[in-house]
């Protein structure tokens, strides 16, 4: 997949290699190497781990609960893309296949944002809308809007597909990642300041409020480099740029992961009292005895 994340973000452009030494080339080597092990560790954790996670939050969505179905459906998302890196890391003989399953990929990555922006605004309308989300949340309408997420990336793999070396290719693409970013700024700051007038459980409102958080987190940390680059039409003399944004996106299903742990009632009210626990022993240690 290095070589068709560098290729998708290469527009046309004709470079001199005659200049490359061999240092460059070990670099290369050891920075490829590097990125293999990184992703045979993110394919062995993180393929059981989504697989135990999918089925447990499956067992809530058996009980009526709505709010897991995004989450279910953002970790089938990151499945896809972990098989893929499966690929990556034992490529077929036949480069059409490898390109296809590229294609996928790069399809489910759109996908996975999508159903972080539903899981955010899921979360907010809880807070700011609570009558509202009470009465009309159903999963009937919630498998509706999975199906349109589903369905909303593909017109942009299109793009790509038919239009690999087109700078607009990459700059619809990198417009289509960015969108999120105003809407997750909204749905936090929103919930923040609808929080004191809202009659939910304070438990809950810290879940909610981590789970924000933790969304915002993981697309401006692991997403938004990737949408930098995309944007910048992809200038393959930054090759740093490149290693950097692929390895952060390969981390996003471990990331994902972990709204799995704020989607457990109760989960939030240990680690806060954990961090609370720590403080109070530092502070013990660190107060002179008297």
């Amino acid at each position: 997949m290095e070589d068709f994340y560098i290729n998708i973000t290469s527009q046309e452009e004709s470079y001199d290699y005659s200049y490359i030494t061999s240092n460059y080339i070990d670099d290369i080597t050891n920075t490829r190497f590097i990125m293999y092990v990184v992703t045979c560790i993110i394919i062995g954790v993180g393929l059981p781990l989504t697989l135990v996670a999918i089925y447990a939050l499956y067992s809530l969505v058996r009980n009526d609960h709505v709010a897991p179905i995004y989450v279910i459906n953002l970790l089938i998302s990151d499945l896809i893309q972990l098989c893929f890196l499966i690929v990556e890391v034992a490529p077929p003989e036949d480069q059409i296949i490898y390109l296809i399953f590229s294609f996928i990929y790069l399809y489910c990555l759109m996908v996975s944002v999508g159903f972080m922006v539903c899981v955010a605004l899921e979360r907010y309308l809880v807070i700011a809308c609570p009558l509202w989300y009470r009465f009309r949340r159903t999963i009937k309408i919630s498998v509706v809007v999975c199906v349109l997420v589903w369905i909303l990336p593909l017109p942009s793999v299109l793009i790509f597909l038919f239009w690999v070396h087109s700078k607009t290719s990459l700059i619809i693409s990198g417009v289509f990642l960015l969108l999120p970013l105003p809407l997750f700024i909204f749905f936090l700051g929103g919930t923040l300041k609808a929080l004191s007038a809202t009659r939910v459980p304070s438990e809950e409102k810290r879940r909610i409020v981590g789970v924000l958080v933790l969304v915002l987190l993981i697309y401006t940390l692991l997403f938004l480099p990737t949408v930098i680059l995309f944007l910048s039409k992809g200038d393959l003399s930054n090759i740093t740029l490149s290693n950097v944004s692929y390895t952060f996106v390969k981390l996003s299903p471990l990331a994902d992961l972990t709204l799995y742990v704020f989607m457990r009632k109760g989960t939030t009210d240990k680690l806060l009292s954990s961090v609370c626990c720590c403080r109070m022993d530092s502070n013990d240690i660190n107060s002179p005895s008297v």
